[in-house]
C-alpha cells in the first residue's frame, strides 16, 4: 500500500479531479490526527531540450551520438572503470563527470566541445584549416517547455492519490476516516464536475465509472476490511464444519446448538479486555477468537459429554448437569491456565499482543461462564424428556 491513510481520487476530467484531490488534501491537513499529508499532484516543471543540428554537425563530420555522449557524460557522469584497492572489501567505481559548478545550467553545458571529424565524414584538416574543437552551442540549441508529468491508473480510470499518516490520538485510520467522511459529503459536487449529489465515497470496491467525482478509500483501510471480510467467511464456514462434525458426533440438530453457545461468551472478556489495556481490535484479535473458539467448543463438549454419561448411568437430569459443572471444572481449568501462560509471552508484542489478550481473556470469560451456562442450556432444552409431570392427586 502507498501510505496508512490513501484516498483515490476520482472525476470527470483531469482538472475537476485536480481540483477535488486539493479539497481532499486540504481536509487531510485540517482532520485532528492525520500527520505527513501529501498528493500525487505535480507541479510545472521546466525542462531544457537539447536539439541537435544534424546539417551542421553532418558538415563537421560529428554524430549526433558524439554529442548525445557528450551532454550525458557532462550531466550524469560516465563510469570508466574500477580500482581495486587491497583495504577495500569493494571496487572503487572511478567515475568521469565535470564539476557540479560547470553543470549547472543549459549554456554552461553548451560551452562544451566535442572533436570534428569523428564519423568520417571530413578528411583530416590541413595545415590552417579549422580546428579540430567545434563548441557545442554551433551545433546545438536548448529549447525550454514543460516536462511532461506522470499519469496514474487504475482499472484503466486516471486517479489521483492523496496519502496520509494517522499519528497522536488517532492510531487507528478507522477514526481519522470516519471523520473525514463527514466533511466529504458536505463537499458540492457541482465544483468538481459533478450534478450537485453527495459525493459518493467507497470503501470495498471501485466505482464504475469516472464520469462523476468519486472517493475511493485504500490504504491500510481497505486492507482491513478485507482481511476481516476474509476471516469472518472462514469462521462462519468454520462453524459450519463443527455443527455437521458434532451432528454426526451426538446424533442430534440441538445438542451442537448448546455446545457451540459458549463460543460469544468469549467477547465478553475479550471486548473490556482490549479497552483496559487500551489495545485496537485488530487482525491478530480476530485470529485470537477464531483459536480460542476451537478450545471453548472443547471444554463445552467436555461438560456436554459428561452430562450424557451421568445420564446413561441413571442419574436424573438436574444432578447429572451438577455434577457436570463441577467435576469438569478442574480440566477446564488448566486448560484456561495453559492457554494463559502460553499466550502471555507475546502479549507485548506490538503487533500479535491483540492475538494474546484474545486468547487469554476469552478463555478466562468463556470458563467462567461456559461453566454454568451450558449445563444450564442442556438442561432448558432436554428437561422434558428426562422430568416426568407430576400426577395430580386423586380428589379424596
Amino acid at each position: 500500500m502507498l501510505q496508512t491513510l490513501v484516498a483515490e481520487v476520482y472525476g470527470p476530467t483531469e482538472a475537476d479531479r485536480l481540483r477535488l484531490a486539493e479539497e481532499v488534501r486540504r481536509i487531510f491537513k485540517r482532520t485532528p490526527g492525520v500527520v505527513d499529508v501529501d498528493a500525487y499532484i505535480e507541479a510545472d516543471q521546466p525542462r531544457a531540450r537539447f536539439v541537435i543540428d544534424k546539417e551542421k554537425a553532418a558538415l563537421h563530420g560529428i554524430s549526433a551520438d558524439t554529442i548525445s555522449r557528450t551532454l550525458q557524460i557532462a550531466v550524469g557522469g560516465l563510469s570508466v572503470d574500477l580500482v581495486h584497492q587491497p583495504r577495500e572489501k569493494e571496487d572503487v567505481n572511478l567515475v568521469l563527470e565535470l564539476p557540479r559548478a560547470a553543470r549547472t545550467s543549459p549554456e554552461e553545458l553548451l560551452a562544451l566541445w566535442v572533436r570534428s571529424g569523428d564519423a568520417n565524414a571530413l578528411p583530416e584538416p590541413a595545415a590552417g584549416g579549422p580546428p579540430p574543437l567545434i563548441p557545442l552551442r554551433e551545433l546545438v540549441r536548448v529549447e525550454y517547455d514543460i516536462a511532461d508529468k506522470s499519469i496514474y491508473h487504475k482499472n484503466l480510470m486516471p486517479v489521483t492519490y492523496v496519502i496520509g499518516d494517522v499519528a497522536g490520538e488517532a492510531e487507528s485510520p478507522v477514526y481519522a476516516i470516519l471523520k473525514m467522511n463527514q466533511a466529504l459529503r458536505q463537499l458540492d459536487t457541482r465544483a468538481f464536475g459533478g450534478d450537485g449529489s453527495p459525493l459518493p465515497i467507497y470503501n470495498a470496491r471501485m466505482p464504475f465509472t469516472d464520469l462523476a467525482p468519486a472517493i475511493k478509500w485504500d490504504g491500510e483501510w481497505h486492507i482491513t476490511l478485507e482481511v476481516f471480510r476474509d476471516l469472518g467467511l472462514a469462521f462462519a464456514a468454520v462453524l459450519v464444519l463443527i455443527y455437521a462434525l458434532m451432528v454426526g458426533w451426538f446424533r442430534s440438530f440441538l445438542t451442537p446448538w448448546i455446545v457451540m453457545a459458549a463460543i460469544p461468551f468469549s467477547l465478553i472478556g475479550i471486548l473490556p479486555a482490549h479497552g483496559a489495556l487500551g489495545a485496537f481490535f485488530t487482525a491478530t484479535s480476530m485470529i485470537g477468537f477464531m483459536a480460542g473458539a476451537g478450545i471453548v467448543v472443547r471444554n463445552s463438549i467436555i461438560l456436554v459429554d459428561f452430562i450424557e454419561q451421568r445420564l446413561a448411568e441413571g442419574l436424573p437430569l438436574a444432578e447429572a448437569v451438577v455434577d457436570a459443572g463441577a467435576v469438569r471444572f478442574r480440566p477446564m481449568l488448566l486448560t484456561a491456565l495453559a492457554v494463559v501462560v502460553g499466550a502471555a509471552v507475546i502479549l507485548a508484542d506490538p503487533i500479535f499482543n491483540g492475538l494474546a489478550i484474545s486468547l487469554m481473556a476469552g478463555e478466562i470469560a468463556s470458563l467462567l461462564i461456559s461453566r454454568m451456562a451450558v449445563p444450564v442450556l442442556y438442561y432448558l432444552a432436554y428437561r422434558h424428556l428426562y422430568e416426568k409431570p407430576a400426577r395430580p392427586e386423586p380428589p379424596p
